[in-house]
C-alpha cells in the first residue's frame, strides 16, 4: 500500500519521480525506530504544524525545554512536556485532540526527523502524540546553529503582535533568514510540518502580503507539496536566531510550475507562493542561537 495521498502522487508524477518517490516511501514507518526514540531523547526544541479546527488556519510554532522534555514511552507514543504559551495562535487548538506534524531538527549536526499524528494534551501542560508517520529527512540546506532556549523571563510571558500583513521588519527578517519551517494539511492524511533553507536571502517578499519560496530538489517526496495540492492553507514560522522572537504567518500557498518565473530563483525546481491571512509575531518565545560557524552556506 502506498504511503502517499493524491496530492502528493500528482506532484511525483508532474515532476517525473514516481518511481524513485515509490522507493523512498518504504522508509515511512508508523512507529518511531530505536535510534529515532534516543534522538528524540537528546532534542532541545520541536517544530509543531496543526490547523485550527474552528476557522481551519494553518500554523507552526515552536515547543522548547530541556533534553528529555521529549519522551517516547512506547514506539508509537511520544509525550512532549510543553504546550503553546500565552499569545500562540496554537494555544488553544492543542487543548483537544487534533492533527498534528513534528519536525524534531538537530540544527548543530543537520539531522532531523518527521512524526505526523495524532496529539491529545497530557496532563496539565504536555501532549500525547499517537504516532502515523515516521521518517528521516536529509539534511539538505540545514545552515548549522548551536541551540538554546530563549531566556525564561521573556518565555514565560512573551509579547504577542498580531497584524494582516508584514511591518518593514518583519520583511526585512524575512529577506534576511536563512531558515524557515513551512506547515501544511490534508483533510485525510493529517498535518505536517518541513524545514526550507537556503543562502541567506533566499526568500522573496515582494509584498507585506505575499511571500516566494523557491523548492529545491529534495527526497522527490514532496509531502508538503502534495498537501498544498489538496489543500492551500499553510503556515509560515521564522525564527529571529538573535533575539528568540518568533513570527507565525498563516495563509494560503500554490505551487507555480511556470519555467519563466522559477528561472529567477538560481537552482529552484518550482516556486511556493505564499499570500498572507494574518501574522503574529512573539518575542522572546522561541530559541535565541550561535551559528557553528558564520560562513553563509549555498543551498546544495
Amino acid at each position: 500500500m502506498s504511503p502517499y495521498h493524491q496530492g502528493e502522487l500528482e506532484v511525483q508524477r508532474r515532476a517525473g519521480v514516481l518511481l524513485n518517490a515509490a522507493r523512498i516511501g518504504n522508509g515511512v514507518h508508523g512507529e518511531i525506530p530505536p535510534v529515532a526514540r534516543a534522538f528524540a531523547a537528546e532534542r532541545r526544541f520541536v517544530v509543531l504544524g496543526a490547523a485550527d479546527q474552528e476557522e481551519g488556519s494553518v500554523w507552526a510554532t515552536i515547543l522548547h525545554g530541556p533534553p528529555g522534555f521529549l519522551t517516547t514511552p512506547t514506539a508509537e507514543r511520544l509525550v512532549i512536556a510543553a504546550r503553546p504559551g500565552a499569545g500562540d495562535p496554537l494555544a488553544g487548538v492543542l487543548e483537544r485532540d487534533t492533527d498534528v506534524g513534528l519536525l524534531l531538527i538537530d540544527l548543530s549536526t543537520r539531522r532531523r526527523m518527521r512524526v505526523n499524528g495524532r496529539a491529545t494534551p497530557f496532563g496539565e501542560t504536555g501532549l500525547e502524540v499517537t504516532t502515523r508517520e515516521v521518517y528521516a529527512n536529509c539534511p539538505k540546506y540545514i545552515h548549522p546553529r548551536e541551540v538554546n532556549p530563549a531566556p525564561d523571563g521573556e518565555a514565560h510571558d512573551p509579547v504577542a503582535w498580531r497584524g494582516a500583513e508584514l511591518t518593514g521588519s518583519q520583511m526585512a527578517l524575512l529577506r534576511a533568514t536563512d531558515t524557515l519551517f513551512l506547515a501544511s494539511r490534508h483533510p485525510i492524511a493529517g498535518a505536517d510540518v518541513s524545514h526550507r533553507g537556503g543562502i541567506r536571502g533566499f526568500l522573496y517578499v515582494p509584498a507585506p502580503d505575499r511571500i516566494v519560496i523557491p523548492d529545491y530538489s529534495g527526497n522527490m517526496m514532496f509531502n508538503t507539496l502534495g498537501n498544498l495540492t489538496a489543500d492551500p492553507r499553510a503556515g509560515l514560522l521564522v525564527v529571529d536566531w538573535a533575539s528568540g522572537a518568533l513570527l507565525q504567518l498563516t495563509g494560503r500557498a500554490i505551487v507555480n510550475w511556470d519555467s519563466a518565473a522559477i528561472a529567477a530563483f538560481a537552482g529552484a525546481q518550482r516556486l511556493v507562493e505564499f499570500t498572507i491571512d494574518a501574522v503574529v509575531e512573539r518575542r522572546g518565545a522561541g530559541l535565541v542561537t550561535r551559528p557553528a560557524d558564520d560562513t553563509p552556506r549555498p543551498a546544495p
